[in-house]
């Protein structure tokens, strides 16, 4: 399939800047109402492994827990198919003999109780903050090397798309209900570089664009490298998001809540690529002279004869 030289994607820029406004503020409310559900990593919990004899199925674990009153309980394998990690929450000292006893009841599946941990909520509240941390240096770092290698209007414009795909995500996430742990915060910066990883790529045609076509403006040069880089993009996204698709039907309550993060993020972060990344360039006016370097002007001509 051959495209079009040109495809007018910022011809409806201001459409799709209200629809990013209206989302990032409906992503917002929802954080604000609903908060995210911190898993037991950040808020604190018991820790259980188990050690069976023959390969666990850890879905019918996970069912027989919730019978007996354990429906919050994460279900994880552990090393091999015969070791189990459970989560959850409370403190008691007998809680992995509980959930040991419970088990035995429903089923006879021979297995021992290897270890119980206790993770209490100064350690959780510590993760959640340093992971929070860890999320602002990303943006910052994101920002500081944009302006290096490109200008700082693409830095501005890369940052602004990232904060729109994570308040998106933590919006859905915290609607949804979605636990929120270390896999999950995992996700969200694996979908905060695939996401930069696509702009960087726009970023480096429109720029390679100025030096082709001297005589275009702004929105003509965006419109064909964003269109040049089409067919890159739709490729990449679809076969990231088919492959977490089957992650997120067949990789358990362990990895679906990475599998359903990124999954968000692609689809986001796809967009916002596009217009939200691209636009601000032209909110800031950015031209030719812009990417020309300081040096150039005070060095770079020759007043020999």
């Amino acid at each position: 399939m051959k495209l079009p030289t040109r495809i007018p994607f910022m011809a409806i820029r201001n459409i799709a800047f209200a629809i990013t406004v209206v989302i990032s503020l409906i992503g917002l409310g929802s954080l604000f109402k609903h908060g995210l559900n911190f898993g037991l990593d950040f808020t604190g919990g018991t820790l259980i492994e188990l050690t069976y004899d023959k390969p666990a199925d850890l879905e019918l674990i996970k069912r027989e827990l919730g019978q007996v009153g354990y429906s919050d309980a994460v279900v994880q394998s552990f090393g091999s198919t015969t070791d189990v990690l459970v989560r959850l929450a409370g403190d008691s000292p007998d809680l992995g003999n509980e959930v040991a006893t419970a088990l035995r009841k429903i089923d006879d599946t021979s297995f021992e109780v290897k270890r119980v941990e206790f993770v209490g909520p100064q350690v959780g509240e510590e993760l959640r903050d340093q992971g929070g941390l860890a999320m602002l240096l990303a943006l910052g770092g994101i920002l500081l090397y944009l302006a290096f290698r490109f200008q700082w209007k693409f830095g501005v414009g890369a940052v602004g798309s990232l904060a729109h795909d994570i308040i998106v995500t933590l919006g859905i996430l915290a609607f949804f209900k979605v636990p929120f742990d270390l896999t999950v915060l995992a996700a969200v910066l694996a979908m905060v570089g695939y996401s930069l990883n696509d702009t960087i790529i726009i970023y480096d045609r429109i720029r390679e664009n100025f030096r082709v076509m001297r005589k275009a403006d702004i929105i003509e040069n965006i419109d064909v490298s964003v269109t040049q880089t089409l067919l890159r993009t739709i490729a990449t996204s679809l076969s990231t998001a088919l492959a977490l698709i089957a992650l997120l039907v067949f990789g358990g309550d362990s990895l679906g809540g990475f599998a359903l993060t990124l999954l968000i993020g692609v689809v986001v972060g796809t967009y916002s690529s596009v217009y939200i990344s691209a636009p601000v360039l032209i909110w800031l006016k950015l031209t030719s002279e812009d990417l020309i370097p300081p040096a150039a002007d005070a060095e770079g001509v020759d007043d020999r004869p």
